[in-house]
């Protein structure tokens, strides 16, 4: 052992979770396995081990995903799981972190499609609050989908009879197939870039999950998710969701239906048009009856019979109103100047100025300072000054009669 590093559990084991964690094939794999010793605490979580006919693995699935679970758990169980791989450090042994559990008959694909759907619905592609409502009056509808399907008669069919002459501007693309994808793409963002577009339609009619496939692919949902404008899946088909119609903003059964939620009845507007039109004008009558009985009650006022007389009350009424203001003024003046002089009296009265004048002094020393009241605050030879009615005298103590 000379020379060789002695390592702790802790290290050795910290070691073993990077290599692990630093392995992007254990981040997101696949099993397929037999569920046994299935545990539910009352945690929530559940703890069961995969095996076939020669291993075992150790799986754990917390409460937060186990409880969004489609299919009942039982040993013996042969699923497919999808998660990642990590050491529990307690225990020293790597298991199997579930983020789902499918039944084992499903094929890959369609365990890919709920993988896409489960991250697209995490980064909020599906949330409600996103959805956009529909115009009411759309200027322009734009129609994603084959330029030869039924689809595209249909819709103009639709939109037409409700609404005669309304513009659709048709955006042509495959809808299944390999390009389908990328071309349904592509047409939606040329649509959004228009301009005046107020509300896509994208679909197609009905058919098998193969031929609806590229409505299931990551290009189209993020393409809808990011259209300026709302828009309306159309998928013909009643049983499975789309990715594309969870992640637009109206899903419709069939591109007809389609067609009905985004142009209105021009006939069904213009009655509520008349209606509100009806009402403002019966409003505006009322209020100009009202108005034309007050200017009537007006006229027929005394003010108004006798315009002149009346003004000369109301300006007597005024006159009266200033001489009485006046005088309450005047008096309230005259008191107060009485009051005043009576206190610059007592002011008078009480200055030291008045005093002084009389022929008192005030002593004190010199530069200032309270007066000296008694005799016994000073001390022979020392100096202080008095202060007289007119100037000042400054003076030295010869003596102190402490009387």
């Amino acid at each position: 052992m000379s020379g060789q590093r002695v390592l702790a559990v802790r290290e050795l084991t910290a070691y073993l979770q990077r290599l692990i964690g630093n392995d992007g094939r254990l981040a997101n794999v696949w099993v397929k396995g037999e569920i046994s010793n299935l545990r539910r605490p009352v945690s929530g979580h559940l703890y069961f081990t995969l095996k076939d006919q020669v291993a075992a693995l150790r799986c754990v699935m917390f409460q937060g995903r186990s409880r969004s679970l489609s299919i009942s758990l039982q040993d013996g169980l042969e699923v497919i799981v999808r998660g990642h791989i990590a050491i529990y450090p307690r225990d020293g042994v790597y298991q199997l972190y579930v983020a789902e559990i499918y039944p084992a008959g499903m094929g890959m694909a369609t365990l890919a499609l709920h993988e896409l759907a489960a991250r697209l619905e995490r980064e909020g592609l599906f949330a409600a609050e996103r959805k956009r409502p529909l115009p009411l009056l759309p200027r322009r509808v734009g129609l994603v989908t084959s330029p030869s399907g039924a689809a595209l008669r249909d819709m103009v069919t639709v939109s037409r009879r409700r609404f005669p002459g309304i513009d659709l501007v048709l955006a042509p693309a495959t809808v299944q197939g390999d390009t389908a994808p990328f071309e349904l793409a592509r047409a939606l963002e040329l649509l959004g870039k228009l301009g005046g577009v107020d509300v896509i339609i994208i679909g197609r009619g009905g058919g098998s999950a193969e031929d609806l496939s590229a409505f299931n692919t990551e290009i189209v949902a993020r393409a809808i998710y990011a259209c300026p404008v709302p828009v309306i899946a159309a998928v013909g088909h009643e049983t499975d969701l789309t990715l594309a119609d969870r992640v637009a903003d109206r899903r419709a059964p069939t591109p007809s239906a389609a067609a009905e939620m985004a142009v209105p009845v021009k006939k069904e507007l213009e009655e509520r048009l008349n209606i509100l039109a009806t009402r403002a004008r019966r409003g505006m009558e009322h209020r100009l009856q009202m108005a034309q009985a007050k200017l009537e009650r007006m006229v027929k006022s005394r003010g108004m019979a006798r315009p002149q007389q009346e003004l000369y009350y109301r300006q007597q009424y005024l006159d009266g109103l200033e001489q009485r203001l006046l005088a309450s003024w005047q008096r309230h003046a005259g008191a107060r100047e009485q009051a005043l002089q009576l206190l610059t009296a007592r002011l008078e009265a009480a200055s030291p100025l008045a005093i002084l004048s009389r022929g008192y002094a005030v002593c004190r020393r010199p530069g200032g300072g309270p007066p000296i009241r008694r005799s016994l605050e000073v001390a022979p030879g020392e100096r202080v000054e008095v202060v007289l009615s007119q100037g000042r005298l400054l003076c030295q103590v010869e003596d102190v009669d402490g009387g």
